[in-house]
């Protein structure tokens, strides 16, 4: 991807660029729904789809869990409220982290229950050990928080997807944004993984291109408790601003890193450590900035989300990191269901772009029950949903997305400010 430089609409607007790459979208054997639309939109299937969920109950993404859980529920939730001709029989499992390996046992749970498409991983390092699994058992695996560029090209039979960008994106705009905000010089603490990996790399890549340097880059294991020779050789090197590229270890380095002398104002977070912390981190994190992916949510979709998930008897979800681009995957799945007439997961797959807009030729639509409607009129849906217009390319990635500038304001809250 062309490297975005210079003016904030250009790091906002980002997600206009497209990441290109060949990949095998696999057509299956979808079998052919009723062409019977005279009933005015009546079901012309009835389809009961077994749908898992493998998202963070336990380990370091925790936090995550709560939002794409939520969005998962309502979207499930208003899928079967919609009697259009399908029904979601959903399981949802612990995804655990790299450290914990609960989805070592989740995993199988989901594949002996016999789903034909997943909701998740939302760590691409968990989901990169698990696909290959899920394409051989013909299972669709779809993530709303994957962002390792190496899924782009993965080998996965049309069988992936994800309605979240590649790291390629927010790397762009984050290493934009720092040079922007006057830094010189950066030094960047990364978890040593798909995840960090890849988002170092591209934030090396872009700030570098702006003429700045990085003057140090340090990573740290998964699983890892103590972070005090990373701050020591950050501190060393006195940058003008600091990346911390990480999950909720954040919490422990924050600390580290002010009491080193370094002040909050100089930090920028990402996707995986951006959230509201209030008292759990015991310093000011006020003048911090971060980014993550998705345009700013409605109020009647986060009431909704809320609803549903405290009617459930969970405490209300802290933040909605994820949310929109989790309910998304599922709305997308649902449809993709009922235009193949079929639960298989290679015969959903066949349809993915096409309910997305990747077909070019669908009537608009920003709901389950008005897409299926089309559907079941024996049109083309093209869903556009919170998370963005997603429109899947031929390699199951988003065509385009929109990545947020967040700051932190007193009481370690964050507020959008792009």
């Amino acid at each position: 991807m062309k490297a975005l430089k210079g003016s904030r609409t250009a790091k906002i607007f980002a997600g206009i660029a497209l990441v290109s790459a060949s990949a095998l979208v696999i057509a299956g054997c979808s079998s052919t729904p009723s062409d019977d639309s005279s009933d005015g939109g009546a079901p012309a299937t009835d389809l009961t789809l077994k749908l898992g969920s493998l998202l963070p109950k336990t380990g370091s993404l925790a936090f995550l869990g709560p939002p794409m859980e939520s969005g998962v529920g309502l979207a499930v939730e208003e899928v079967n409220a919609a009697e259009a001709g399908i029904t979601i029989d959903l399981t949802a499992e612990d995804e655990g982290d790299t450290d914990t390996k609960a989805y070592e046992t989740s995993i199988e749970k989901l594949r002996n229950a016999d789903v034909s498409a997943i909701v998740g991983a939302a760590a691409s390092g968990v989901s990169k050990l698990v696909l290959d699994g899920n394409v051989s058992a013909g299972i669709l695996q779809i993530s709303a928080s994957n962002t390792s560029p190496d899924f782009t090209a993965w080998e996965d039979d049309g069988l992936y997807f994800r309605t979240a960008p590649s790291d390629l994106l927010q790397g762009e705009v984050l290493g934009n944004l720092i040079a922007e905000d006057g830094a010189k010089t950066l030094g960047i603490i990364y978890q040593n993984d798909a995840y960090g990996t890849g988002l170092n790399d591209a934030l090396t890549t872009t700030f570098e291109g702006t003429g700045g340097e990085v003057v140090e880059s340090v990573s740290y294991n998964v699983g890892d408790s103590s972070f005090d020779a990373q701050v020591e050789s950050i501190k060393a090197q006195n940058p003008d601003a600091v990346a911390i590229v990480s999950f909720e270890q954040f919490k422990t380095i924050a600390p580290l890193l002010v009491n080193a002398g370094i002040t909050a104002d100089k930090f920028y977070m990402v996707d995986g450590n951006l959230s509201d912390y209030g008292d759990e981190i015991p310093v000011s994190l006020e003048g911090a900035q971060g980014t993550k992916a998705g345009p700013a949510l409605e109020d009647d979709f986060t009431d909704r989300l809320q609803e549903s998930w405290t009617a459930a008897g969970n405490p209300e979800v802290k933040d909605f990191t994820y949310a929109a681009e989790a309910y998304d995957a599922v709305i997308l799945v649902a449809l993709a269901s009922l235009a193949a007439g079929s639960t298989e997961g290679a015969d959903i797959a066949a349809k993915m772009q096409e309910v997305s807009g990747g077909s070019g030729d669908g009537e608009k639509c920003t709901s389950f029950a008005d897409c299926a409607e089309i559907i079941n009129n024996g049109g083309t849906a093209d869903y556009d949903g919170y998370s963005g217009d997603v429109t899947f390319d031929e390699n199951g990635d988003p065509q385009g997305a929109t990545i947020g500038i967040y700051k932190y304001v007193a009481g370690n809250t964050i507020e959008r400010t792009n």
